[in-house]
């Protein structure tokens, strides 16, 4: 795609709410649910992050732009993000890490920006209408025209977008953490294996595992529970990823095989389709949580943590009453932030504690994932 010259763009909601504003990135049209991200750094990891697949993502933080791009701060292979929407894009990077301009890269990959947009007031509307489907664009400007296609949209109920976004053969995993001047950790020799089912797997996750001392090989989101166990692993984790968990039914049925067999920790999309295999059931949130500073009560030890988010469905806690345990609640809105059996090795929890971007309070469970298997090998 050709990169936006500043030109007009429209931003139109699938209730007729129109936003106008100027092009950045590239020119063209994108499609999906508009959501906001309250973060105020991190827009790197959030366009690469795989569980914005079919969304248009707007930033509450007003300057976005101002750091540029690099190659280290990427949470994919490429972006995922469908649109990208802000109040006022910098061009010219100021940060010693940059490598591109924000627009540059955004057109590189064909991702539709618009600049310019009264975010605030588009996250009032999303707040009180609930997140929907738009459409952005820098070629069709009639707002009749726009906001009717945008009402013919399918909403994310119901879509698997856990089969578009998951790597297609499996893959081992050797990168750890990231160290000022050295780049990223090359993993220790470890004989605990870990298997990562991908959903939609960000990066910083698999390099949390490699540093608490985890072997770890990737597998696609349909890899069939007999494949897993063969392996032998001590663990297997259930990653983040887009669209509705009710979709991805192959899963859970995969991951009904898993449980009490092997040692389970999920995130995100991982934890509601964990929810879901112990015969629960999940729900779409009104306009979901994604950004960085939400907090979450860790009701065993009573420690509230700020946390990292991206997800637009939730466990139905009432569901799995008498099967698992609560353990962790939001305190903005008292949804399911964490759930464990009170027999069985597995645990999950709805935020993302590997951050990027994001607080890194809730790590420690990375560790305890590794207690967890520890405790299961004796």
């Amino acid at each position: 795609m050709e990169a936006g010259n500043g030109g007009e763009a429209l931003l139109a909601l699938a209730d007729g709410t129109v936003f106008r504003g100027r092009s950045f990135g590239a020119t063209g049209e994108a499609v999906g649910e508009v959501v906001f991200n309250t973060a105020m750094s991190g827009y790197q990891e959030i366009l690469t992050d795989p569980s914005y697949e079919g969304q248009l993502v707007a930033m509450t933080y007003p300057e976005i732009g101002n750091v540029g791009v690099n190659d280290e701060d990427v949470e994919a292979s490429r972006p995922w993000v469908r649109g990208f929407i802000v109040r006022e894009y910098w061009r010219e990077p100021s940060s010693w890490r940059a490598r591109e301009n924000l627009g540059d890269y955004m057109a590189r990959h064909g991702i539709v920006g618009i600049e310019g947009v009264d975010t605030r007031a588009l996250v009032r509307h999303v707040r009180s209408a609930g997140a929907q489907q738009a459409i952005l664009s820098t070629t069709d400007l009639d707002d009749a025209s726009l906001a009717a296609r945008a009402r013919q949209l399918p909403g994310m109920e119901g879509q698997d977008f856990a089969s578009v976004v998951t790597c297609r053969e499996p893959y081992e995993w050797t990168e750890g953490g990231w160290e000022l001047g050295r780049g990223y950790r090359r993993a220790s020799p470890s004989s605990r294996l870990v298997v990562a089912y991908d959903y939609g797997l960000k990066r910083n996750i698999l390099r949390n595992l490699v540093d608490v001392g985890c072997r770890v090989k990737v597998v696609p989101a349909a890899t069939p529970a007999r494949e897993v166990l063969a392996l032998r692993p001590s663990g297997v984790f259930l990653s983040n990823g887009p669209g509705d968990p009710e979709a991805v039914e192959y899963a859970k049925q995969e991951v009904a095989e898993l449980i009490g067999a092997v040692p389970i920790f999920g995130i995100c999309l991982g934890h509601q389709i964990l929810g879901l295999a112990l015969g629960g059931r999940t729900y779409k949130l009104k306009f979901g949580h994604h950004g960085a500073n939400q907090p979450v009560k860790d009701l065993s030890t009573g420690r509230v943590e700020i946390t990292s988010q991206n997800h637009g469905f939730a466990v139905d806690t009432d569901s799995l009453r008498g099967t698992a345990d609560l353990t962790h609640i939001n305190l903005n809105d008292e949804t399911v932030e964490g759930l464990a059996h009170s027999r069985l090795p597995l645990f999950s929890v709805q935020y993302h504690p590997e951050a990027s971007p994001g607080p890194r309070d809730s790590g420690y469970l990375f560790r305890r994932f590794v207690d967890m298997m520890a405790a299961n090998e004796r």
